[in-house]
Order: structure tokens, then sequence, then C-alpha cells
């Protein structure tokens, strides 16, 4: 996908890419590195080259990027005497080596731009200020000792710190946020930098989808620059998807959509796209001006400025407004101006107005989803299933390590799984103060995924969700005289990935664990921690590669008596690839909670029975006026938090593919289906002098659904005519113009589309919507 993705954010106005470093997927093992494949970055950013982009390297290499464990490997946890991300020289041997490991790497390809490369900056560490507090005067040093280690490198290209406002020279300290236009460097010589504007947000199962208008995005960065920014960066533009075991938080869903300009699947997410690729073309069109002019600027009050750039050869202008509920009138050189409210103006000239970022003139298309054509393709799947052996776990009790205590699962599984199994045996006997008929097993956990058995039978499951790192698991239980036996599976959905001290935060099962035995009024505890504690990562079917067609079992498939609703269930089905170019996805409605697998390739973690909250969206437009958070346009309450799994054609073959599921929870496969997504109607609107262009990106527009040139009133799917209507049929005309036509564009005029008889208040607009 990347020569796709490269090639639509030049075209959408990008001057550069930037990327972060991922230290976990490229040292999975100590001094063992993988630039295989996806993971090429030398591959990745010749790519960028090639499409005549810069690049913006972010080594980090801590990332954050709700990325599995912040981008950390696991193993670094794992070493005697570390401490992360403070002044500790083992961390800190460990951080220069992969550094200076990516540094060698591009300095050797001619990547940096000191050698006529394509990386303009590079950046170390990753948001310390907004958690540097806790580290003391220790994380003082690490900051120095990061900004001396990156500078001794001499890449030739400045070096970044995003959310440092104590950055040493001669690193440049930069903002990350929704909005940073109040933004100002520690260094008076430093440029004003804006490394992430957040283009939406990322969402965490159980959570809401978030939105972020595309006025709002607009208006962030036309009054960055405005006051004086000359670098911004979208976070993200593209966020795409978490593969296999890459989704951290814990918590966060496999889709990383941020509701950005190109959605998860590559697609132009319009108008968000459209808009800000106008905006691109104005802000192109003053460089001159903005980057060497001398800036003038008049406050008109109540939130409304007038910035002015002036060189020798001309001027530019920003009208910003920057209340949210109230229109301004701007009086600049005797021209008189409305601003509506939260917007800002581009005057390229300081004459004629280019852009307002409120004024939206690009289309909305709206996203279907189809079934897959492919030939031959059943209308429902033929499954085959095994059960999950659990044997040696559940009734065995039989593990790889044995200790005396409870180990974070970090420690115990390093990272090499979701899955650990902890077991222990507790022996009663008759005169033991805990026996009782009244007793439960009480878990004390780390907020992730629990499963119970006790002596061989499921007990029961609980979870959390994000932002919650403790919780209680406490059932009732019937234990034997003799010997018991407790077996307890850890499934975690991520490790923690952002804050003070993050990668200290526990996994798995930090206990106490405990029985609890109560004879009237009267509660005896059985503290089990310090039992001896049996321990097996992973999972009998993940051990084998089931998920594999050279799995030495794949044979070993049940055609018969499929079952349903039944936890730790292989499902193993085949299908063709879909047909055409659309991307494709895989609807797992109806499954649990589990792991998908086309082909071997694991297209990450599905938990479609995770319902989102379902309070806090509303049936009402978003109102792009006033300042953004994550929380405040917002949809899919009530809903699957994730349904659909995006599956890259580059997974899967032209003839027969495979697709397997482990399903954790219990569900029923016999909805599971394939689909492909595509442009279903577009929509756009403009005034008389504007220009109205519509495209159905590849698919051509079969039907015009609506067209009405007076005061058409309505939302995307719910057009209706006004009080008026100029006197050429609309419909007609567009139909004309479009139909059987990929894309095509209409003049805003009275000359095409006759008279109008509007009261002289209203502002004469056409408004279509087309098929595709």
């Amino acid at each position: 996908m990347w020569p796709d993705l490269i090639k639509k954010s030049k075209e959408g106005g990008l001057d550069a890419i930037e990327t972060y470093v991922f230290w976990n997927a490229h040292e999975p093992t100590r001094r063992q590195y993988d630039f295989s494949g996806n993971l090429d970055l030398v591959r990745f950013i010749k790519t960028v080259q090639a499409e005549g982009l810069y690049v913006v390297l972010r080594i980090g290499p801590y990332v954050c990027a709700e990325w599995n464990y912040g981008g950390f490997p696991v193993w670094l946890h794992n070493m005697p005497g570390i401490e992360l991300r403070t002044a500790n020289d083992v961390f800190m041997n460990e951080m220069q080596n992969f550094t200076t490991l990516i540094v060698d790497m591009m300095r050797q390809e001619n990547l940096f731009a000191s050698q006529g490369g394509p990386i303009i900056i590079a950046q170390i560490e990753n948001e310390y200020g907004n958690v540097m507090s806790p580290y003391g005067a220790a994380g003082k040093a690490y900051l120095d000792w990061c900004a001396s280690m990156a500078d001794s490198l001499h890449v030739g290209v400045p070096w970044i710190m995003c959310q440092q406002s104590d950055a040493p020279k001669p690193m440049i300290n930069t903002c990350n946020g929704w909005y940073c236009d109040s933004f100002t460097p520690n260094n008076p010589n430093s440029p004003k930098m804006w490394t992430e504007n957040w283009t939406g947000w990322f969402k965490s199962w159980g959570g809401k989808d978030p939105h972020r208008t595309a006025e709002d995005v607009a208006f962030s960065v036309a009054r960055f620059f405005q006051t004086g920014g000359t670098f911004q960066n979208y976070y993200m533009y593209h966020g795409g998807t978490n593969f296999g075991r890459t989704a951290g938080g814990p918590y966060i869903t496999t889709s990383y959509d941020y509701d950005a300009p190109l959605d998860e699947f590559g697609n132009l997410n319009q108008p968000k796209w459209g808009h800000l690729k106008q905006l691109h073309e104005v802000l192109h069109s003053t460089e001159e001006t903005i980057t060497h002019g001398n800036i003038t600027t008049i406050d008109y009050h109540n939130s409304v400025t007038a910035t002015i750039y002036a060189t020798e050869k001309g001027s530019s202008c920003f009208l910003g407004n920057a209340n949210s509920t109230s229109d301004a009138t701007i009086d600049l050189h005797g021209t008189k101006y409305t601003v509506p409210a939260w917007s800002v103006s581009i005057l390229p000239d300081c004459q004629n107005v280019a852009y307002n970022t409120a004024k939206v003139k690009t289309q909305t298309s709206v996203m279907i989803k189809k079934k897959n054509q492919a030939e031959d393709e059943p209308s429902s799947l033929k499954w085959s299933w095994r059960p999950e052996n659990t044997d040696r776990t559940v009734i065995l009790g039989k593990g790889h390590i044995q200790t005396g205590q409870l180990l974070d699962q970090k420690a115990a599984a390093n990272d090499a799984s979701d899955y650990l199994w902890y077991m222990t045996s507790v022996h009663l006997k008759k005169d033991d103060p805990i026996w009782s008929r009244d007793m439960s097993l009480r878990v004390n956990g780390s907020g992730q995924i629990l499963h119970a058995y006790v002596n061989g039978k499921y007990l029961g499951s609980q979870w959390a969700k994000y932002g919650v790192f403790s919780d209680v698991f406490e059932k009732n239980i019937k234990l034997k005289l003799g010997h018991n036996l407790i077996s307890l599976l850890s499934s975690t959905v991520g490790l923690a990935n952002y804050g003070p001290k993050f990668d200290l935060i526990q996994a798995g099962i930090p206990g106490p664990v405990e029985l609890v035995g109560r004879k009237g009024d009267e509660s005896i505890i059985k503290d089990l921690s310090a039992h001896k504690w049996s321990y097996k990562v992973g999972l009998h079917g993940l051990e084998n590669k089931l998920y594999s067609l050279d799995s030495p079992q794949a044979s070993k498939w049940q055609e018969h008596d499929l079952p349903t609703n039944r936890m730790m269930t292989w499902y193993k089905t085949t299908f063709k690839a879909p047909l055409g170019k659309d991307p494709v996805v895989l609807d797992m409605d109806g499954m649990g909670k589990g792991v998908a697998w086309v082909n071997g390739h694991s297209i990450g973690r599905y938990w479609p029975s995770f319902l989102a909250e379902e309070d806090g969206c509303s049936i009402e437009a978003c109102d792009y006026r006033g300042p953004y958070d994550n929380n405040k346009c917002v949809t899919n309450c009530g809903k699957p938090t994730q349904r659909w799994y995006h599956v890259p054609r580059s997974f899967m073959e032209n003839d027969v593919n495979n697709l397997i599921l482990f399903e954790e929870f219990g569900g029923n496969p016999a909805r599971v289906n394939f689909q492909t997504i595509t442009v279903g109607s577009v929509s756009g609107s403009g005034i008389e002098g504007d220009t109205i262009e519509l495209s159905c990106q590849g698919q051509t527009i079969s039907a015009i659904e609506f067209a009405s040139f007076g005061d058409p009133q309505g939302t995307t799917g719910s057009f209706v005519r006004g009080t008026c209507e100029g006197s050429k049929d609309a419909l007609s005309i567009i139909q004309k113009a479009c139909v059987g036509k990929e894309t095509c564009k209409i003049e805003v005029s009275k000359d095409v589309f006759g008279s109008i008889n509007c009261d002289s208040s209203i502002v004469n607009t056409l408004t279509v919507e087309a098929l595709c």
C-alpha cells in the first residue's frame, strides 16, 4: 500500500511524510534485527523520496503511538538492573545502540538531507516533558544525555524533541495537540513547529468512534500559520491498522483509522482530505510572503485578529475569528470581510479571500460495504473446527517454569504471546481453618482478560476497559478435600504505552490470589500468592501454528458438528479473494473475541462482542465551532466497537485463500463474511462563482439522487429543496453532465441553472448528490 498512500498524500498537498521507527519491531530479540518486508525502513523512505517528498524521521526510540509497550521491546524490561527512560546506564546503552544503528543505516544510504537525501528532520525521545517530573533529577540528566547523544551523531539535519519545554540546545522543542497556535518554542531562534496535529483520535475496545470535523482541522492549521508557524504535521494523515499484536493501550482496537484524511483502508476521507488539499494549495501560494515577510497583527478584540505578512514583492493576510459563536466583520484596508465564527480566511494578496476554513467546497463521500462478488464464492463459508487443547493446563496444571511467586506477565512471557497460564494447587484437609461450604476465589488482576478454571471446570471470566490497570475477580467455588488445581489464563490486549514509568505497569496477575472461606460472620483468607506456581506461555494451537498451512497438525480439523458459542475453539475456512481492487474487510459479526489469520498473516485481534458505550452520541450534525476534544463528536454508541477488519490484498492469493480464527470467548462463524469497501455516493455544494467537482474515485457516476439550485436544505442522504429554485431543471442538467463519468465538474451560475426568485438575503447555492 505504500506507493498508493504516498501518492495520495502528495496529491493532498503534503510536502513531507513523518514516520516513527518501532524498536520492538526492528529488534524483537536483543541484537537480532528485522528490516524485511513491511519493516524495510530504507525502502519506505526511498519510496517517499521517489514521490518527491521529504521525510521526518522520529527515531524515538520510545514512540507511544498507542503501540504495544510504546514501541519498546519487552526484553528491555527483563534486563538486570535496567530502568527505562531515565539516567540508567543499562537502558541508555541499549537506546544509543539502536539509535546509532538507525542513523548509520540512513547515512549509508545517503538519506539525510545533508547528503542529498529526503530526511530533513530527526527526532529523539517523544513527549518526555509530559511525564518527566516523577523521574526527578535523573530524568533531567537523561534528557540532557539524549540531546548530547543525538547531537554527537552529526546527522546534518535538525533534531527535535516534542512536548519538551526545556529541550537542551541544539534540540528544537515542538508542540503536539489539537491546537498549537499559542505555542512558543523555548529558544527565540527556534522555528515554531507542530509535530502532531491530531486529526481525530484513537479508539479503544468499548469506546465510541471519535470524529473531528474538516472545518476544525483546517481552522487549527490556518491559525497556526497565522501566528507564525513554520512546520505542521498531521497525526494521523493515514493511521491504518494494528495488525498482529501491535496494538497497545491496553485495549486499543485493531483499527487505527483516527478519522484521518486517508482512512484505514487508504480511501480518501472526504471532505477532510479535499478541504485540507485546498488549504495546502492556498498556503503554498503564500509561502514566499509568510516565510520572509514582516509581520503586523491587528487586534479587533473578541478573539478577532488580522495578520499581515508583507515583503517588497507583496503581502498575504490571515483574518482570524476564534470566537466560537459570533461571526465577525473585519475592516481591512477599507474593505469589509465577513469571517464566520471559529474560522480563518486567507487572502494571498490581502484583497481577495481564496479560502475560509469554515466553508467546505469539496465533496463528501459516503463509503459502503459490498458483498464478495468472487466467482463461485458461496453465500456462507464452509467451516471446519477443532478445540484448543487445554488438558495440560486446565486438567494437569503442567507448565514450562515454576516459581514461588506471582510473576508479571512481561517477565514470564517476554511478550511472546498474549496468553499466559498461571497454575497452582491447593491441598485441603477437613480441619483446615478455611474449609467451608461458602468459599470463593479472589484474584487481584491487572485489568486485562482473565479466564479461571478450578479442578478442570470453567469458573468464569472477567475484563476491564481502557485506562483500568487493576480489578478484582471473585467467584464462589466448590473445592474438595485433598488436591485442588487452580488454572488462571491471562489474556493481554496490548501492553501499556504511555504515562510516567508506564513500563512498570504490571500485566497478567499481580495478585494477591486468595481463597476466602466464610463461616457465619467470619471470613478467613488463605493467600496463595507465595505458593508454587507453574507457568505456560501461549496456547497449544499457537505453539503448533494452527494458523499456518505448514502446521504439522494442519490435517486434524473436523467438519461435522460445528460448535457455536464455545470457548477456546479454532475455526478454518477457505475463500476466494473479492473481485476488483477495492479494499477488503472481514465482517466478524457474531464472533466473540480472538485472533484472525489470512494465509498465515495475522490481521489482528477481533472483539465485536465488546459493545461501545451507549451514552454520548448525538444524532445532530457535529458543530465544528469551539475547542475540540475526543469526546465532542462521537458515533457508534451501543454497537460493536469494531465489527469489520482490514485484510490487505497483499495478504491474499488470486485463487484459494485460508482464513483461520481462534475464538477465545465463544461465537458463531455462520455470519462471518468478506466484503469490499467502495464509494456509495458523493455530494457537494457551492455558491455562485464556485465549481463543484464530483468523483466516484475509480467508479462511474450511475445516477443523480438530488440536485437543486436555490436554497436547498439538509445533509448528505437527506437533502430537500428549499423555498426557491432556479428556472432550469437542475436535475436534468446534472444528469447530462455527470452520469456515466468517473468525475464531473459543474459551474455554479445562473447562466447554467437559470434565473432564480430567491429572497435577496439568500445566497444562491447548488447542491448535488450522486450515486456511484
